[in-house]
C-alpha cells in the first residue's frame, strides 16, 4: 500500500516489476498451445472425449442444481440426484475409457496457461493500489462496540479492555435501535470525539460510518462481526480484530467510498429480490439453508415469483428475479464475474449485477458463459434505480448490507466518492494489488513486446 511519504508513481512494464512481464505471457501462450496440441494428438485416444464429457457433465450438473433450487418435491429429489450423478459419471467414463492421463494433463495445461497469464498482466501494468495518508494520532477516540457480534467477539478478544488501554472511549450498544445508534455516534461526536469506531457487523459500521462522513471524521473498523466483508476488502485482520486497534496509535487513512440508499449509508451491498425476501422472513436468523430451500421455488419460478426492474445509468433492464448493488465493483472470475473482494473502494462507480434465469437451460447458460450469458449483467454505474417489474407502487423488500427492510419504490442507490476518512493500521496482512483485466489481445501483445500502457497514460 503505498503513501505519500513513500516514491509517487506507479510501476509499467519498463519497471522492474514489470520486466518477466513478457516471458511469463509466452509462457501462458506456450501452455495453452501444449492444451490444444494435447487434444490434437489424443484425437484416437479419447482427447475430444475428454472435453466434450466435461463441458457436458457441467451443463447436467447445472441444470441439476436449478432442479433442486427452484422446485420441490420429486423434481427436488430428482435435481439433487443428478447433481451428485453428473460429475461422479464424468469420473467413471474417465475410468472406463482409461483417460485419467489426457484429462490432467489438459486440465494441467489449462491451469498453467491461467495462471501464467494472470502473473504477466499482473507484472506489466499492476494498477495502483488505494493510496493511504499519513495521519495524526486521535487524542479522543470513541469506540462503539456490539458485544453480540459475531459470537461474541468483543469478549472473546478482550476489545474493550484493549481499546481503553490504547485511550478509547468504549460505548457498549444494548438494545439500541437504528436512529439511537445514530444519536449515540453524533453525542459523541457533540462531546468532542475526535474518531469514531465501530466493533461489530456491517449494518452497525454503515450506520456509524455515515455520521463520521458527515462530520469529516477519520472512521475505525474493527471486524468483531461475522462475515466482515468490508473489513476484508480493507485489506484487515479479520481473524484478529484486536490488530485494527493498533491504528489508534500509529495509522494511516483510505479515502474510501461511502455508498447511500434511499438516505440509508451501506459499505458492502444492497440486494433486491429473491436475496432480499429470503432474508425478510421470520425464520432466515435461525435455519438460513432451510428457508432457503423452502421459500426459492416460489421466488423463482411460482406463480407470484417477484420480479423487480432496474434503471443503471441509461441501462434499463426489466423481469430480473435478484439485482445487487455494491459500493464498488466486485472482482471479476472466469465463471460468474462476481468475486469474493472488492479489489478498490475509491472507484467512485456502483457496481451492478442483475440476474434471470429461468429454466435449467439458462443456468446452465450461465455456469458456463458467466456475464456473457443473457441471464446475467454485469455493469458499473453513478446512479441506480430499483422499482418493480411492471412499473408497479409500493414497497420492496431491500438487504442493506445484510439487514432486511422494507423500502418504498422507486429505490435510488448512489455513491459519495471517497467520503469516507478511513483510519487503519499500516500492517494489514489482507491488502492485494488490483489485477487488471485480462484478454488475449492483452496477452499476445505482452508476449511479442506490444505493451499497451501507452494508450492508458501509463
Amino acid at each position: 500500500m503505498l503513501r505519500e511519504d513513500e516514491i509517487d508513481g506507479t510501476p509499467t512494464a519498463g519497471t522492474g516489476r514489470g520486466t518477466g512481464a513478457p516471458l511469463l505471457a509466452r509462457c501462458a501462450l506456450v501452455a495453452a498451445a501444449g492444451a490444444l496440441a494435447m487434444l490434437l494428438v489424443a484425437l484416437g485416444e479419447g482427447g475430444l472425449l475428454v472435453v466434450a464429457a466435461g463441458l457436458l457433465g457441467l451443463v447436467v450438473w447445472a441444470a441439476g442444481v436449478w432442479w433442486f433450487l427452484a422446485y420441490r418435491g420429486a423434481v427436488r429429489v430428482f435435481g439433487l440426484l443428478v447433481a451428485i450423478a453428473a460429475p461422479v459419471a464424468v469420473l467413471v467414463l474417465f475410468a472406463h475409457h482409461r483417460l485419467w492421463l489426457t484429462a490432467l494433463v489438459l486440465v494441467g495445461c489449462w491451469g498453467a496457461a491461467l495462471a501464467f497469464a494472470h502473473a504477466a498482466v499482473r507484472r506489466a501494468a499492476p494498477e495502483p493500489p488505494m493510496r493511504a495518508h499519513p495521519a495524526p494520532r486521535p487524542l479522543r477516540p470513541v469506540l462503539i462496540m456490539n458485544p453480540k457480534s459475531g459470537g461474541g467477539k468483543v469478549a472473546r478478544f478482550g476489545l474493550i479492555a484493549r481499546a481503553e488501554a490504547l485511550g478509547a472511549r468504549v460505548v457498549v450498544l444494548d438494545r439500541v435501535t437504528r436512529s439511537d445508534l445514530t444519536e449515540l455516534a453524533r453525542t459523541a461526536v457533540a462531546e468532542g470525539a475526535d474518531l469514531l469506531g465501530v466493533a461489530g457487523g456491517d449494518g452497525t459500521l454503515a450506520l456509524v460510518a455515515a455520521v463520521a462522513a458527515e462530520q469529516d471524521l477519520p472512521f475505525l473498523v474493527v471486524p468483531a462481526g461475522t462475515r466482515n466483508h468490508f473489513a476484508m476488502d480493507l485489506g484487515l485482520d479479520r481473524a484478529d480484530p484486536t490488530r485494527s486497534l493498533d491504528a489508534l496509535t500509529g495509522g494511516e487513512e483510505l479515502l474510501v467510498d461511502l455508498g447511500e440508499v434511499s438516505g440509508r449509508a451501506f459499505v458492502n451491498t444492497v440486494s433486491f429480490g429473491v436475496y432480499a425476501d429470503i432474508v425478510q422472513s421470520p425464520g432466515y436468523r435461525d435455519d438460513k439453508a432451510g428457508t432457503v430451500l423452502k421459500l426459492l421455488p416460489d421466488l423463482l419460478v411460482g406463480p407470484d415469483a417477484p420480479r423487480i426492474a432496474a434503471r443503471v445509468d441509461a441501462t434499463v433492464l426489466t423481469d430480473r428475479q435478484a439485482v445487487l448493488v455494491s459500493n464498488n465493483p466486485y472482482g471479476s472470475t472466469e465463471l460468474l464475474g462476481l468475486g469474493d473482494r472488492r479489489p478498490r473502494l475509491d472507484t467512485g462507480e456502483l457496481g451492478v449485477l442483475a440476474i434471470r434465469v429461468e429454466d435449467a437451460a439458462e443456468a446452465a447458460d450461465v455456469v458456463l458463459r458467466g456475464t456473457r450469458s443473457t441471464g446475467l449483467r454485469k455493469l458499473t454505474a453513478q446512479r441506480v434505480e430499483v422499482t418493480v417489474a411492471e412499473g408497479g407502487t409500493g414497497e420492496l423488500p431491500v438487504a442493506i448490507d445484510g439487514d432486511a427492510q422494507q423500502t418504498p419504490v422507486p429505490v435510488v442507490c448512489t455513491l459519495h466518492p471517497r467520503a469516507l476518512r478511513v483510519l487503519v493500521p499500516y500492517d494489514r496482512p489482507g491488502v492485494a494489488a488490483p489485477v487488471p483485466r485480462l484478454s488475449r489481445r492483452r496477452l499476445v501483445a505482452l508476449a511479442f513486446g506490444r505493451t499497451t500502457e501507452g494508450r492508458h497514460g501509463g
